[in-house]
């Protein structure tokens, strides 16, 4: 199971850096949509199969994000 509220963590970072969705993609070289339908679903972030591996072998997942310069 995964641990985190990826698309919630990714909504507040873009807040925090007072980004848009859109400034993200154009300086990622994605479309505005590729980044939206990220912030949307989980399973665009981290690998199904990868979940239900880790699950089979008695984990979860959690994912740690750390600012840069912070560590």
């Amino acid at each position: 199971m995964l641990q985190n509220n990826v698309e919630m963590d990714l909504k507040m970072r873009l807040i925090e850096s007072g980004q848009t969705q859109k400034e993200v993609a154009g300086k990622l070289g994605v479309s505005l949509s590729y980044v939206n339908r990220i912030t949307k679903s989980r399973e665009q972030i981290v690998n199904r199969t990868f979940i239900a591996m880790m699950e089979q072998l008695g984990y979860d997942v959690e994912l740690t994000y750390v600012k840069r310069g912070e560590c």
